[in-house]
């Protein structure tokens, strides 16, 4: 038996299934790790199961890209292309956690309706409801962990469960509490599919080979073990990668766009829209390396882009209509310009509005295509692969139900 999803067909897993997101996976950080013997389990993996190099959707941020793997669809097709955006039929800027964004139904939906036991663990709550929606099953995140009722998250008393206390939103703990939560789930109510996904928070604060790294990817090895002793079939993948955002000096390196617009066009002619920015933003600033500008007039967009392009740091520009294309992303959700930053630069809008007071480190971050490269890794050899295919972290789920049977 098998679901369709967005055009899609999925087998009904005959073991039970867990994909996981390991938000801001740079895959030099896996490599690391591995190579410094902090990950056995994954050295085996890499060995004796399936190991890719896949890209993720562009903006490469939490967002989009969680919402791409569970619906297994770009942006254009569920709708969700960003953290933030500016709804301009409601003239108003609003964070894209509520499901009346969403344009497409999700794999963890349709199998749950079809009869499998879903579990969906997320460490920030912002995406909760996202990955939860029409969903029948438990759902909940590791930061309101101590907040869980059997009507809304299908499951109480999680933290008495777990046995850890509610982490920090600003820890590894956080992440560290999503896998710990999964493997009591798999243990005591044995799901068919689970969804994990974690934070980026140590990803913005330690570069690949770090110790800070090596022993978060370590504590993650350790979880995942002990899955794949349970039978698991495990897809493992990212929804962004991770770089330093400095120059030379070490200071952080930061093109910021709204003031390049007022100082160009006046204030209040323009509105710079950074897709990165959500309630978390101590470890980045709300800097990141894609940014979306809604401008006048289409004479105005068109000069903007031809001397965007000759500004230092700057990646690429794009129209709306080339974004959409080169991007698959909705063209009614982004604005006139889409505008992307080289791998060690940011935008901001104005600096007067970034606080960079936070960053206790060297300032890592995403956003541009420069981090688009993810792994995607799943315990299983898998026969007749196609290695020459553009694979997709939203190929995740393809490749675990497929190794389920």
């Amino acid at each position: 038996m098998s679901i369709e999803v967005n055009q899609r067909q999925y087998p009904l897993p005959r073991q039970p299934v867990v994909v996981v997101c390991v938000d801001g996976c740079e895959p030099d950080y896996l490599g690391q790790a591995v190579a410094t013997g902090y990950m056995p389990w994954m050295k085996q993996v890499l060995t004796q199961g399936t190991g890719l190099i896949a890209d993720c959707v562009v903006p490469t941020f939490t967002n989009p890209n969680n919402l791409s793997i569970v619906t297994g669809a770009p942006p254009s097709v569920h709708g969700i292309c960003g953290n933030y955006l500016y709804d301009s039929a409601n003239d108003v800027e609003v964070m894209m956690n509520d499901p009346k964004w969403l344009r497409a139904p999700s794999i963890l939906a349709a199998l749950s309706n079809a009869g499998k036991q879903v579990a969906v663990v997320t460490a920030k709550d912002k995406l909760r409801q996202l990955l939860g929606h029409q969903m029948t099953g438990i759902c909940f995140s590791a930061e309101k962990a101590d907040k869980t009722t059997l009507a809304e998250h299908g499951i109480e008393g999680v933290l008495s469960k777990v046995g850890k206390p509610l982490p920090s939103v600003y820890s590894a703990d956080l992440s560290e509490f999503v896998f710990a939560a999964g493997v009591w789930l798999m243990r005591h109510q044995q799901p068919d599919v689970m969804y994990l996904s974690t934070t980026d928070y140590i990803q913005h604060k330690y570069a690949p080979g770090t110790e800070g790294a090596n022993s978060f990817y370590a504590m993650m090895d350790g979880y995942m073990q002990q899955l794949h002793d349970m039978g698991c079939v495990i897809a493992l993948t990212a929804d962004h990668g991770m770089n330093a955002k400095v120059g030379m000096d070490g200071q952080p390196q930061v093109i910021y766009l709204q003031d390049w617009f007022d100082a160009w066009l006046g204030v209040g002619q323009s509105r710079v829209i950074l897709p990165i920015t959500d309630p978390y933003v101590v470890h980045h600033g709300a800097l990141g390396s894609f940014a979306t500008v809604y401008l006048p007039s289409e004479t105005q967009a068109s000069q903007a882009q031809q001397r965007l392009q000759q500004e230092p740091g700057i990646e690429a520009v794009y129209t709306r209509e080339e974004a959409a294309r080169h991007f698959e992303l909705p063209p009614d959700r982004i604005g006139d310009l889409v505008v992307v930053s080289e791998r060690s630069t940011v935008m901001g809008t104005s600096q007067a509005k970034h606080d960079l007071s936070g960053l206790d480190a060297p300032l890592r971050s995403h956003g541009g295509v420069s981090e688009q490269r993810v792994p995607l890794i799943v315990n299983r050899p898998i026969a007749g692969l196609d290695r020459k295919r553009r694979w997709r972290n939203f190929d995740a789920f393809e490749l675990a139900l497929q190794s389920a049977q």
